[in-house]
């Protein structure tokens, strides 16, 4: 059986009723895609070993990667390396993939806009993660994954209209040859400004406010805080609903996130855009670009604003990494 019930159009996202529900012959291969933070203990893939949800497979987003000229992690892979990738957990260009994280809704929708960039549109997210598949009762498995046969994947090309990043050409992305131009592409609009400008995008900025300030430290040693010209402040926790539950009676409550409804989502953008941007960005009159630390929880406001049927969003995969360790950034430490 190709893909699973939804088809070719499969919803960005989730709930663990259905994917518990999918029939067992669907072509469905769940992929874990925790990441953690570099200041974090944590470890994705012996928590993966640990705990997972039956039959998954672990994408390390780090290593399913391009090389970068100043060694930045998890950056859009080109279409082979997604493709070996896929290879190696057994995807095929017509299996339906879940993706989920162990915080709940943190790395899985960066996960998610790599699959979308590069053409895999039978891809969702499992709402809440791994915690909100147990707290629903569903069962786990630990140990070594059950190996996979590997599957051929032919190397796709990138939608580029949705990424601010490295390549050009179609053909250069998709066979590994690629150049900076994302930088370019975020310096040239930091110069533009959105209330004179309707050409300027806006780039709402999912780090925590005080990161964006400049009054807060980074978690990169070395990397200053603040933010780009003219870029908006939206951490990516206001699209989130934190909940929590308790795996036994006896032990201690488990904190997760999970996204919040539409309605709340569009209530925070309204909260950072004002009325006529957000206006502008619904009908499509306004590009936007979604930032953050290093391209990860950037996924989280790309998605909450594609739920919302937002069409001209764009992510940059750089991110604050990329842009603030250039002596010649622009840096910009308050309102």
């Amino acid at each position: 059986m190709s893909g699973t019930v939804f088809g070719d159009n499969c919803p960005l996202v989730v709930s663990p009723r259905q994917l518990f529900d999918l029939p067992p012959k669907s072509d469905v291969a769940v992929i874990d895609a925790s990441w953690h933070m570099p200041n974090s203990p944590r470890k994705a893939r012996e928590e993966f070993l640990k705990k997972r949800i039956p039959n998954a497979q672990f994408l390390d987003l780090d290593e399913a990667a391009s090389p970068h000229e100043l060694g930045l992690k998890h950056m859009m892979p080109t279409g082979q390396v997604f493709a070996k990738a896929c290879q190696s957990l057994g995807i095929s260009p017509k299996s339906h993939v879940v993706l989920y994280d162990t915080h709940g809704v943190f790395s899985s929708p960066r996960a998610l806009f790599m699959f979308r960039a590069l053409g895999h549109d039978r891809s969702s997210i499992l709402n809440g993660g791994l915690p909100h598949w147990e707290a629903n009762g569903c069962t786990v498995e630990t140990g070594e994954p059950k190996p996979v046969e590997p599957i051929e994947y032919p190397p796709p090309f990138l939608d580029q209209e949705v990424i601010r990043s490295k390549c050009l050409h179609p053909l250069q992305y998709r066979f590994g040859l690629s150049f900076s131009i994302g930088y370019e592409q975020i310096i040239s609009n930091a110069n533009r400004d959105p209330s004179t400008e309707p050409i300027a995008e806006l780039v709402l900025d999912a780090r925590p406010k005080g990161r964006y300030l400049g009054t807060d430290p980074e978690p990169r040693p070395g990397l200053p805080s603040g933010h780009i010209p003219h870029s908006l402040s939206l951490p990516f926790t206001a699209f989130l609903d934190t909940n929590t539950y308790k795996p036994t009676p006896t032990s201690e409550e488990v904190t997760y996130t999970t996204l919040r409804s539409p309605h709340k989502i569009i209530e925070s953008l309204r909260s950072a855009l004002g009325d006529e941007r957000l206006k502008e960005v619904m009908e499509g009159k306004r590009g936007v670009v979604t930032s953050c630390g290093s391209g990860m929880t950037a996924g989280v406001l790309w998605l909450g604003l594609k739920l919302l049927g937002v069409e001209n969003v764009a992510l940059y995969d750089e991110s604050w990494t990329g842009y603030a360790a250039r002596e010649s950034s622009p840096i910009v430490k308050a309102n």
